[in-house]
């Protein structure tokens, strides 16, 4: 089985989860995070290089207070779990997305982090907390905006690999097949420069219940799709 380089997910339904089991949001975001885990250990025995993982948007802060805290607390709890798993896994772990918003504490958490498994050589486990696609874009093309202001680049030398040179992946191959849980069939402002020809793949099983089996089906769904380089078909 052709397995892919680099695999993205958007993780869908974990409030839907919960409340179909008659328990509160949070306990859905709290065995999401569990499942995350399993997940970045079950892919990479696969033969998975790069998993990339959408946890929090630039557009969950319009999410009830209440829910962000707890997701904030969830995080913060999660940095710790992931340190730990990083160590027993080798996983080098990097975070995408605007970290200014966060508070110290966890900007902190994710430096020591990302510091501590840099030279790991396991999975490549990057999660995207407080990202949006539009975002992204924004910042880089600001920071290419300032090299041109301070002469260090010139307009003609611009080029795509510019622009990927200065988003948050720089240095990481685009995903080549992209999972969205829980029947949802939009992206939602998830790497929208780097999904330009990553297969898609949509399963209506909500996150916490998305196991092993899961991915291998959608592995396996991406290995029927006729894909060509540069992502176009043959006529």
């Amino acid at each position: 089985m052709n397995v892919p380089n680099h695999v993205a997910i958007i993780l869908d339904g974990n409030g839907r989860w919960a409340k179909s089991k008659g328990m509160p949001r949070n306990y859905g975001h709290a065995q999401g995070a569990k499942r995350v885990e399993d997940i970045c250990e079950k892919a990479y025995k696969m033969g998975i290089q790069y998993l990339t993982v959408y946890a929090f948007s630039t557009e969950n802060w319009s999410r009830p207070q209440e829910e962000v805290d707890a997701l904030m607390k969830l995080l913060r709890n999660y940095m710790k779990t992931c340190l730990k798993t990083a160590e027993k896994n080798r996983m080098c772990v990097r975070v995408l997305g605007d970290k200014t918003r966060l508070d110290a504490d966890i900007r902190e958490r994710i430096a020591e982090l990302e510091e501590a498994t840099k030279n790991n050589d396991g999975l490549h486990f990057q999660i995207a907390i407080n990202y949006g696609g539009r975002d992204e874009i924004r910042r880089a093309m600001r920071k290419i905006g300032e090299e041109i202001r301070e002469g260090t680049l010139s307009p003609e030398e611009l080029t795509e690999q510019t622009v990927a040179d200065h988003l948050d992946t720089y240095g990481l191959p685009d995903p080549d097949l992209m999972i969205r849980t829980c029947n949802e069939l939009r992206i939602s402002n998830f790497l929208l420069w780097q999904l330009a020809y990553t297969e898609l793949y949509i399963t209506p099983v909500p996150w916490p219940d998305f196991d092993e089996q899961e991915l291998v089906k959608a592995v396996e769904a991406y290995n029927k799709r006729d894909r060509r380089y540069g992502g176009v078909k043959e006529a």
